[in-house]
């Protein structure tokens, strides 16, 4: 990728067009950057991979993920395992060579993901996490010890498994899919790490996703409301069934709090398999949680015992929920509340981890003056949380959207959801396939917001634009904000435009 700071006086067209070796969109998203990245106050959150500089790098990194590309899409659900456990058994069956911990749910699995692996890292385990989709690069769906894989181990370990891919591929009428492809990666890479225990985030639902060939000890199940209903069930209940299929026999289960329809579907399959289970709300919990500078301060109950003066970089009562779950499961790992019913994790340990958790695109604060905050709010329930911890943690005396969702998602309710906390709203779209088109989300965002209160920008360099001087106006600089929020796709896009790239 060219130094972003180069060539600043280039048109943005002149820009675009040179990038003649990059995906198009990719392109248009890196080049608009170039105009978003000044008169910014210092960014936050962490630091996400984006291109390779190294062209060589880049280019092999290119052809892994063209290839990948021809694949099924990770959006298309197959009601089988039969592929991706073949894999797993001419790669000799790489999950089973270490502990798991594996995570299912409507939302915050991939925030509560990364709580955990902070947590047995800070307890001096070897971690791998496996998390989709990905941010800014493929890359970050692979991580070891904390940190998304380099690109050229993310290359190496594709290589070193493509034969035994294509092997499955030729026995079988459907090639393996990408997401059963980057499964069977990850495992290889946690193999040869090798790790002391993989986190491992579903991809869609639970039973028949590809990462369920791993025999998780810890299931963990994160709120389950309605989302991916074509393929997973039209009620919560129903998309239980699908998601309590992660749980194994003997295992620990940890439920976060869930609808009584839901969990009721979860207790039965751990009775069915004689896992032990644990509830929030009554074997662990949120005691307390205050409002502190940069984030908030807690007071959790955990298998053991209590834990006080948590402090938590990340904003919103959704995420001390996912704190109290995320410890709860490591205390399951270690046998806490279960072998040791008595002790808890040493509490200065659990403290330093804590405080140094990350979740980029999760209420992350990228810039400032005015401040512009990313939120992957995908759906109500995302959008719901997301807009009362806006409420509770920033003053916005004036706070403008720029909003663009995927296809086939409830784009009403997420709108309504953030109606109550945006003065107005600047519908866009992302460089994907499966962008809603930006006019028929503006219809929708009419009815909800009306007319006065919405503004098109197809192009999402011209969104942020158009919602950074909404939000300068009248005089409220320092009061006023940027949400960009509706998908991760969004959200990732942003972040580069941004220049939240290294």
């Amino acid at each position: 990728m060219s130094d972003p700071g180069s060539d600043a006086d280039a048109s943005f067209e002149e820009i675009a067009s040179a990038e003649t070796r990059r995906d198009p969109d990719l392109a248009v998203i890196e080049a608009g950057s170039r105009t978003l990245r000044t008169q910014a106050g210092p960014p936050r959150g962490e630091d996400l991979p984006v291109r390779p500089e190294d062209p060589e790098v880049d280019r092999a990194l290119r052809e892994v993920e063209s290839e990948l590309a021809e694949r099924w899409p990770e959006t298309k659900l197959d009601p089988s395992l039969v592929r991706v456990r073949a894999l797993m058994d001419v790669l000799g069956e790489p999950q089973r060579g270490y502990p798991a911990i594996h995570i299912t749910g409507t939302n915050g699995k991939t925030s509560t993901a990364r709580m955990i692996e902070t947590l047995l890292g800070a307890f001096d385990l070897r971690t791998g996490r496996y998390s989709s989709p990905h941010v800014q690069s493929i890359t970050e769906r692979i991580s070891l010890d904390g940190s998304p894989i380099s690109p050229e181990r993310f290359v190496e370990t594709y290589r070193d498994i493509k034969p035994y891919v294509e092997l499955v591929d030729s026995r079988d009428g459907y090639r393996l899919s990408f997401f059963e492809v980057l499964t069977g990666m990850a495992y290889a890479a946690f193999a040869d790490a090798p790790v002391d225990v993989a986190v491992v985030e579903v991809g869609m639902g639970g039973t028949w996703d590809a990462t369920n060939v791993i025999d998780g000890q810890v299931a963990v199940l994160m709120p389950i409301a309605l989302d991916h209903t074509d393929r997973l069930g039209t009620t919560p209940e129903q998309i239980a069934v699908e998601k309590s299929g992660i749980i194994k026999p003997d295992s620990r289960v940890i439920l976060a709090q869930q609808q009584i329809d839901a969990a009721a579907v979860v207790l039965r399959r751990a009775v069915e398999v004689d896992a032990t289970v644990a509830r929030e709300g009554l074997e662990f919990g949120v005691l307390a949680r205050e409002k502190a500078v940069g984030g908030q301060m807690l007071t959790l109950r955990g298998l053991g015992g209590e834990y006080p003066e948590v402090f938590l970089p990340l904003h919103g009562e959704h995420m001390a929920h996912n704190a109290a779950v995320a410890l709860a499961a490591v205390e399951a790992f270690f046998g806490v509340g279960v072998d040791r019913p008595a002790a808890t994790l040493d509490v200065e340990v659990v403290r330093t981890a804590f405080a140094a958790v990350t979740s980029p695109g999760r209420l992350e604060v990228v810039r400032t003056s005015p401040t512009v905050v990313l939120d992957a709010a995908h759906n109500p329930p995302g959008a719901q949380a997301a807009a009362a911890a806006i409420t509770e943690s920033f003053g916005f005396s004036r706070l403008i959207g720029v909003v663009g969702t995927s296809e086939g998602k409830d784009a009403r309710g997420l709108l309504e959801a953030f109606e109550p906390v945006l003065d107005e709203v600047v519908i866009t779209s992302n460089a994907s396939h499966r962008a809603m088109d930006p006019d028929a989300l503006a219809a929708v965002a009419v009815e909800v917001f009306g007319e006065d209160r919405v503004r098109v920008e197809p192009r999402l360099d011209d969104a942020l634009e158009a919602a950074i001087a909404l939000a300068e106006e009248e005089q409220e600089y320092a009061g006023g904000g940027v949400l960009v929020t509706g998908s991760v796709i969004t959200v990732g896009e942003a972040r580069l435009l941004l220049g939240r790239s290294r």
